[in-house]
């Protein structure tokens, strides 16, 4: 951009579509580099909560996310976080505002109130949620997000088929798209998967529809529930015909979640995990 006419750069962290995630950092360097002024807008919606995100150490200047990915809510509540130099542009733009003005919105927080009805039900989950992350410990919940991916993606692995995402460096821990073989659908194995067996998968969107699906892993999980979602794919996969040993993707995430790092003893179980 010679003539410095951008004015913003988009980056999508966590790539739900295709399992691939951004080095934001590495942009961020990027843009510095080139002495642009463009402003970095990320969206985090399925990553916030997953994936370590560093608002201030990259210089984010804006950040989107969403209630109803790591933060483990139904959707509904959008979620938005404006650096400073974001704040100075809104001020000095002219376009049309309506109540989505930011500064509208921080005076009437500021103040005790919001500038339209907000969605008081969800904002007291997102409490309990936020709380869930914290009692786990950040640390402890990247690092079993980071576990339960790489179970997934030796379980593909022993299944004899691919990763979307060619660069190991920028695999999800979010979620997994499978690469489907030759001769299959992936419409078939999501249809499949959820009228035998009542699970849902991810189905591939726009130009990769019927080429891969997607097992998501965020969220309130652990590895028991990781183990039987393995277990439901290499059923279906033997219901329509997909050639795969039974039991091979769940014995190669066992291993990896025997090898793995164990969660700090001191932090509480993720939720949905019960400790007796």
């Amino acid at each position: 951009d010679v003539s410095r006419s951008y004015r913003a750069v988009l980056v999508v962290h966590n790539e739900t579509s295709t399992g691939v995630t951004s080095d934001v950092a590495a942009i961020r360097e990027a843009i510095d580099r080139s002495g642009h002024d463009a402003l970095l807008i990320v969206d985090t919606v399925s990553s916030l909560g997953s994936i370590d995100f560093r608002f201030d150490e990259w210089r984010v200047d804006v950040a989107l996310a969403g209630s109803q990915k790591g933060l483990m809510l139904p959707p509904g509540l959008a979620l938005l976080c404006v650096g400073e130099r974001a704040l100075e542009v809104s001020r000095r733009g002219g376009g049309p505002r309506s109540f989505f003005d930011w500064r509208r919105i921080i005076a009437d927080n500021e103040a005790g109130f919001f500038p339209y009805t907000p969605a008081t039900l969800l904002l007291f989950g997102l409490r309990e949620a936020l709380d869930l992350l914290l009692e786990e410990g950040l640390a402890n919940v990247f690092a079993r997000h980071a576990r339960l991916a790489t179970g997934v993606r030796a379980a593909v692995a022993a299944w004899e088929l691919e990763n979307l995402c060619a660069d190991p460096r920028l695999y999800s821990n979010s979620l997994t798209a499978v690469v489907m073989p030759e001769g299959h659908s992936s419409d078939d194995v999501v249809r499949v998967a959820r009228s035998r067996f009542n699970l849902d998968l991810g189905v591939g969107l726009s130009r990769l529809k019927g080429k891969i699906f997607r097992i998501g892993h965020l969220g309130a999980l652990n590895e028991l529930e990781v183990l039987a979602t393995l277990g439901g794919v290499e059923l279906t996969f033997a219901e329509i015909g997909i050639p795969v040993q039974l039991g091979s993707g769940v014995a190669a995430a066992q291993q990896q979640f025997v090898r793995g790092h164990p969660l700090d003893a001191s932090a509480a179980p993720p939720a949905g995990i019960v400790s007796h």
